[in-house]
């Protein structure tokens, strides 16, 4: 399958991508949201940065997926700090997913550049920051 995967612009999560630093993405919530249970090993992530230009400039490949079982606050945070080595998680974006009862954590490899696409997401029937596109 291929996504289209909203960062988070201020924590400049695509310039950690780019650089090699962040080496995993978080989504999380109260129930199970996109992405759980949607993204696995193999698929294709297009990144766009939430600033509002929605331009695609990167992708990379889903190297693994792990899929909470339901949590209670502290197993959120716990388990968020084993990954926060690859997470590379601002104080901010600990704040947002610490204590959601379900965490997906999505190990990635084989970013790269390409050519700009535009993305409208008005196409799509979703206030998400995930966007699945086909298989």
């Amino acid at each position: 399958m291929r996504h289209v995967c909203y960062l988070d612009h201020k924590a400049k999560e695509l310039d950690l991508i780019l650089s090699g630093k962040k080496k995993m993405l978080i989504r999380g919530a109260m129930g199970r949201k996109l992405p759980y249970g949607r993204v696995f090993e193999g698929d294709e992530l297009f990144f766009i940065n939430n600033n509002g230009e929605g331009k695609i400039k990167s992708k990379c490949r889903v190297k693994k997926v792990l899929n909470s079982d339901k949590m209670d606050e502290k197993e959120s945070l716990d388990l968020i700090e084993i990954h926060q080595k690859k997470l590379k998680l601002t104080d901010d974006q600990l704040r947002r997913w610490a204590g959601k009862r379900y965490l997906v954590l999505i190990e990635i490899d084989s970013v790269q550049s390409i050519r700009e696409l535009v993305f409208d997401k008005s196409r799509y029937s979703t206030m998400n920051d995930w966007v699945i596109l086909s298989d």
